[in-house]
């Protein structure tokens, strides 16, 4: 006997169910497994997406805010010449902008009021070809940060924190004091609140703020910036650009992409995407290894017909290719069925949402809790090829014992009460 054969037969055995109540159990049994398996394929695809669209949305917030490289001094020192760092730095054909700065965690004072805050020097003009924030407020809010008018920008969540807006006076302490006669002091400056800013971002919009980068000079008693910051053509080659500058730039720098500078927020997200990528795949296995029962009643169903296709000739590996054939087929069905689903709902899950939202009248993300109030999707093919392939693994694995089984039938055996 050859392949075809076994395809057909396969492929009949898969489809049977019109030949009697016994026949359409087994057709059923068979149905609810290819059932399992797409909902559990489909499942796997929507919650990867979703993971994807939320790590995606908070990512474009935050580098809007952040540079992609930073490059300090190695023993925190003011840069010498940060023209000529940038000028290394742009060599690397990624680098398209560069610019300084000076950054330094300072307490913020408004009467009994305290907050923590990381206070950045910037130049204005500069920072704006560094982040999409700045590029926004560059003609506006940060148009007011001029050398000798101590202004600060403040990030929206900061300001409603201290309780001031624009135009309120805010003290801001720097960490080292003065050492006087007295004893050390703290240093401090009044600066002038001339707006607030928005990011999307609550870590940022509650910690950082902005004053021009003169001011931080004379505040923090150093000589100039103190690092410069980077943007890329491609923020997803942070991390290997890094490694060249700091190979480029020698000990004398400190070298730290975004990946490094948020490293913890991003591993947290990994580790929940991959355990749940791994809770959804035991979905996946269980509805998968269902055909271990469904196959092993039809083999049981199908005794005689084994028994007769072996006196005619078929060998125990032929006999074992047809049920083989039958559960991957059902395997196949199930994972295509699985990617159809899945992908249609992850492309049109901010039209399904709403849909949902409208007819049951709730919020699953509601704008006064949440900074992301609609559900962001983001399917990318390096999670759905290997989430069709384990599908399909699991699929052929549970059809190897089956199938052995049915080889393995005695036709003397099988035949003797037919």
């Amino acid at each position: 006997m050859d392949w075809p054969y076994e395809w057909q037969l396969g492929w009949r055995y898969t489809r049977a169910g019109r030949a009697g109540r016994r026949n359409g159990f087994i057709s059923f049994i068979s149905g609810v497994s290819m059932l399992g398996i797409a909902l559990g394929v489909a499942a796997l695809i929507i919650v990867l997406s979703v993971m994807n669209g939320f790590q995606k949305e908070v990512t474009d917030r935050m580098l809007s805010v952040i540079p992609h490289i930073e490059l300090f001094a190695a023993d925190g020192s003011a840069l010498p010449d940060w023209q000529a760092t940038a000028a290394i730095a742009k060599r690397n054909p990624e680098v398209i902008a560069a610019a300084p700065f000076i950054a330094s965690q300072s307490l913020l004072a408004r009467g009994d009021t305290l907050r923590g805050a990381m206070v950045r020097g910037i130049v204005p003009d500069e920072e704006a070809h560094i982040t999409e924030l700045a590029a926004r407020l560059r003609g506006t809010t940060l148009a007011a940060l001029q050398p000798g008018a101590w202004r600060i920008v403040l990030g929206v969540e900061l300001a409603r924190q201290l309780g001031v807006q624009a135009g309120d006076a805010v003290t801001v302490i720097a960490p080292s004091g003065q050492v006087t006669p007295a004893g050390v002091l703290p240093r401090l400056k009044q600066f002038t609140v001339a707006g607030t800013f928005s990011s999307g971002h609550y870590e940022y919009d509650s910690a950082l703020a902005w004053i021009d980068l003169d001011d931080a000079a004379k505040l923090y008693r150093v000589a100039g910036p103190t690092g410069v910051q980077l943007r890329l053509a491609d923020l997803h080659q942070a991390r290997r650009v890094a490694q060249e500058l700091a190979v480029q730039l020698g000990p004398e720098f400190v070298v730290s992409d975004w990946t490094r500078t948020n490293r913890n927020w991003f591993e947290a997200v990994q580790i929940e995407k991959r355990l749940m990528a791994i809770i959804l795949t035991l979905i996946v296995a269980v509805a998968a290894f269902n055909l271990v029962s469904t196959l092993v009643m039809t083999v049981t169903d199908k005794r005689a017909d084994i028994a007769i296709l072996r006196t005619l000739g078929a060998s125990p590996r032929s006999v074992m290719g047809i049920f083989v054939v039958q559960g991957a087929a059902a395997g196949v069905l199930g994972t295509a069925a699985g990617l159809a689903i899945g992908l249609l709902v992850a492309f049109n899950i901010d039209v399904i949402v709403p849909f949902i939202e409208r007819t049951l009248n709730v919020a699953f993300l509601p704008a006064s809790v949440y900074v992301i109030s609609r559900m962001p999707s983001d399917p990318r093919w390096s999670d759905v090829v290997p989430i069709a392939l384990v599908s399909l693994v699991l699929a052929f694995l549970a059809t190897l014992y089956p199938s052995w089984r049915a080889s393995r039938v005695n036709p003397a055996e099988a035949l003797r009460y037919e």
